[in-house]
């Protein structure tokens, strides 16, 4: 197997490479897998794969047997080295000498992922055998196609392995070495349909014809191999491999190979190729393949890397200087966690970090928080005018006993407003449960980078919430405490209390002249229930005033479509419906007439509760209020409205006057006072405690190497981090010392090659009919075109001297030799340092021209 191509030294180490991030890449799992040139090895079940790859090593060391024997992809990196021995992905370090133990392991590993019983498995088998006698290159041997299940396989196992195949095969930068015997179909190869299949254009395939010598006597593949009678784009290339006696009688395979040697040269219709045949020359032929490929790859292959190498960057950073058994290096690990934790949770708080463009989070829900949900809430509890005016008529009667009162007591005003304070309570306290559940989320996201450390990760986010509990109890305290002092005194003296001297001149309509007509929201909402029998619910642009809620075709108001005065409007939660995903929420007149049209209530839905919830709060500051569900409630409140006093009428409408000029004050102080409450006893409490407090709570609780514990995993995903990180920088090195004007072959011309039908995987049939394979011939070799005999090849003579064959006639530029450039000599005649070595088989007598061997 001497004579090894030469070309540029960094392409060749550029094999090596690759090998390495292959291997690096397969045992790393999913995240960091692409594409990386090799060579597949695709064929029919015993079409001999296994038997050329066994002669490339020089070695017996696949297993064989009947039925299916390769049933997880094997990734075979051969590497030319002064020494021979072989090494599994799976057991590293471990070197195998004898060739009987490597398939042994073979047959271990693929059972102990498979099961014993001919199951099949995508999870390659990394193997890497270095050796003298073996060139550098790269196969994978992928499970030969098979159409019937034996043992525990399913049903369909033509389908999944054909899945399998193609699974590799599709890649762009995988070659495909289509592997057919001679004796077979060629037409119906199973191998040659799926490489046209995944490369119609020819330009990754190279055949390979085997059982060369069972062909039936009288017939041979000469013009297959020359790629004449069903030319591929980069031909054919024979060999002869061990027969089954051979292989059970244990013959040498050095000993296979002479004889494979010996074959082609005394063979009448192949010694004119034979330096172009055999298992030597298809290895160093792959060698250069595989070398080109990588050259014509590099453009892709340097993006991808540098992309995979960026990826990497931030756990490169993080994984480079740990060493599990190194204390300092752990301190220094986990100091720098704590303090990257502290910063994200501080950026989350205050937006200065990254920015979540799919919804609120952070600071920006906790404000949402303060002033659309807690204002909502507030309201929640107010109660709407009629339910007012009956609790002050109640309190006035309940006041004067059995006595007629002449004047307003006082009494009255105080029992309302300390009712409506007490209401406060509730919403107060649900506002800092809110804001502590996001607190707690938050703490949760920002320590997501310590999953690799789950100890570490538990403690810090046990403390971190037992310190905002802690908070939650004294803020809860002290907010609650705020509302007893406005329990505890009516102060009539403030300056924006309007005094019983006003109270009789205000009317209802101060809210609308203090707002006006002003736009309070604009926003798309969904009318769900309109227009459903013509086309389901459509979206329209709503806006929002003081005074009406008016709707358009798009959020340019260009076209109204209708406005709905606010006045008797009131509003309710809505069902989803069936399957539905939005929010709803619905509005309708408390009178009980109809809303829009000939619709009692219309359904408004938004995409998320977030958003119902922003609308719920505009809605309320325009004076839209919930409904009232209590039918014990509308009663009272009728008996209340049919009171015909007119004394009690002034009474109630002068405490009622009093009781919202009051409440406004109150309101007021309530919605600024608990967000600061809450932002200085819990936010700003809690981002000191981390900076100043976190890391002396976390050395108490825990030894530090309990803490530091990496999780089960963790180990091995660094090393392999580091590990590919390093063959992925090795190999944009090599990369970048790789020569532009590396020798190569340039990808031969197209063919004619339509008689490859894609495969339908329901195996070869229907109507077409290909033309025959030679392995089909019981008669003489026919005549090439033209109608020209081909006399008995001459028997070789020794003493005359080597020159090249001529090349056979080119039907239509497709028969050209594999390898050789396009309008060029075949490969042996070429100057470039990549050219394969000349032939030294004794050729005829020279002849007058080309086609003097044909009369």
């Amino acid at each position: 197997m001497s004579g090894k191509v030469s070309g540029n030294a960094g392409m060749e180490q550029l094999i090596l490479i690759m090998n390495k991030l292959q291997e690096a890449c397969a045992s790393s799992g999913t995240a960091h897998k692409f594409d990386l040139p090799q060579i597949a090895v695709v064929g029919s079940q015993s079409a001999g794969k296994s038997s050329v790859l066994e002669n490339f090593v020089g070695k017996d060391f696949l297993p064989r047997g009947s039925g299916i024997v390769t049933r997880r992809p094997l990734v075979l990196q051969l590497i030319n080295f002064h020494t021979e021995y072989a090494e599994f992905g799976h057991i590293r370090g471990k070197r195998f000498t004898n060739f009987d133990e490597v398939r042994q392991e073979i047959e271990n590993e693929t059972d102990r992922v498979t099961g014993k019983n001919k199951g099949i498995s995508n999870v390659p088998i990394m193997l890497r055998v270095y050796s003298p006698q073996v060139l550098n290159l790269t196969l994978v041997d992928l499970p030969g196609l098979t159409k019937v299940a034996v043992g525990d396989q399913p049903q369909d196992i033509e389908l999944l392995i054909r899945a399998m195949i193609l699974e590799f095969v599709s890649k762009d930068n995988c070659l495909i070495l289509a592997v057919t015997p001679a004796n077979s179909d060629l037409a119906n190869s199973d191998a040659l349909k799926i490489a046209k299949e995944v490369d119609p254009s020819g330009t990754r395939t190279i055949g390979v014809i085997t059982k060369l010598d069972l062909m039936d006597q009288g017939t041979d593949a000469r013009d297959v191999l020359e790629n004449r009678l069903l030319p591929l784009r980069r031909g054919y290339i024979g060999v002869v491999n061990r027969s089954q006696k051979d292989i059970e009688g244990k013959k040498d395979i050095v000993a296979a190979m002479a004889a494979e040697r010996k074959f082609f040269l005394s063979h009448p219709a192949y010694r004119h190729m034979a330096e172009r045949m055999g298992t030597s020359y298809l290895q160093r032929c792959l060698n250069q393949q595989l070398t080109n490929h990588i050259r014509e790859t590099l453009p892709a292959l340097r993006t991808a890397l540098q992309s995979k190498l960026l990826d990497m960057e931030g756990d490169y950073r993080m994984y480079r200087n740990f060493d599990p058994n190194d204390p300092t290096i752990k301190t220094k690990a986990m100091m720098t966690m704590i303090n990257q934790f502290t910063e994200e949770f501080t950026q989350a708080i205050e937006g200065s970090g990254e920015v979540n463009t799919k919804e609120l989070s952070g600071g920006a829900k906790i404000n949402r928080i303060f002033h659309e949900r807690f204002m909502y809430l507030l309201h929640k509890t107010e109660s709407d005018e009629r339910e007012l005016r009956k609790e002050i008529s109640y309190a006035i009667r309940n006041i004067h006993g059995i006595r007629t009162g002449l004047f307003t007591p006082d009494m009255a005003f105080e029992t309302i407003v300390k009712q409506q304070i007490a209401r406060m309570k509730e919403p107060t306290l649900k506002c800092v449960d809110m804001v502590v559940e996001e607190l707690i989320n938050v703490v949760h996201h920002c320590t997501e980078k310590m999953s690799s450390y789950p100890r570490l990760r538990e403690a810090t986010e046990s403390i971190v919430t037992n310190r905002i509990r802690e908070q939650e109890g004294k803020t809860k305290s002290q907010l609650m405490l705020l509302v007893d002092i406005q329990l505890a005194y009516m102060n009539t003296n403030h300056e924006d209390f309007i005094g019983f001297a006003n109270a009789q001149q205000t009317s209802d309509s101060s809210r609308k002249e203090r707002l006006g007509n002003q736009v309070i929201r604009k926003g798309y909402l969904t009318l769900n229930n309109v227009s459903i029998m013509r086309g389901g619910s459509k979206e329209c642009w709503f806006v929002l005033t003081a005074e009406s809620l008016s709707w358009f075709k798009d959020e340019e108001e260009r076209e109204k479509k209708y406005m709905l005065p606010l006045d008797g409007l009131k509003i309710r939660d809505g069902e989803s419906r069936l399957f539905g995903k939005k929010n709803i929420f619905v509005l309708f007149h408390s009178e009980g007439r109809n809303t829009y049209k000939d619709y009692k209530y219309i359904e408004l839905a938004a995409e998320t509760a977030d958003e119902v919830d922003s609308w719920k709060a505009s809605l309320l500051r325009a004076g839209v209020y919930p409904q009232k569900e209590s039918e014990e409630r509308e009663e009272l409140e009728t008996e209340v409205s049919s009171s015909t006093d007119p004394q009690m009428e002034r009474q109630v409408e002068t405490i009622r006057n009093l009781v919202e000029s009051y409440m406004k004050i109150v309101d007021k102080t309530q919605r600024d006072v608990v967000p600061k409450t809450v932002i200085h006893l819990i936010v700003n409490e809690l981002k000191d405690f981390l900076k100043t407090s976190m890391l002396a709570q976390l050395y108490g609780t825990q030894d530090q190497a309990t803490l530091m514990e990496e999780s089960e995993g963790e180990s091995v995903r660094r090393e392999e981090t580091l590990r590919i990180y390093k063959a992925t920088k090795e190999a944009l090195q090599i990369l970048s010392d790789v020569s532009a004007s590396t020798t190569h072959t340039p990808t031969p011309p197209p063919v004619k090659d339509d008689w490859i039908q894609p495969d339908s995987h329901n195996g070869p049939g229907g109507a077409h009919h290909p033309p025959p394979s030679p392995a089909g011939r019981r008669t003489p070799v026919p005549p090439p075109p033209g109608g020209q005999q081909r006399p008995a090849p001459m028997p070789p003579r020794p003493s005359m001297p080597s020159r090249p064959a001529p090349g056979p006639p080119p039907p239509g530029g497709g028969g050209r030799m594999m390898g050789a450039p396009p309008g060029g000599p075949p490969p042996h005649q070429q100057a470039g340092g990549a050219a394969l070595p000349p032939p030294m088989v004794p050729q005829r007598a020279p002849s007058p021209g080309p086609d003097s061997r044909r009369k």
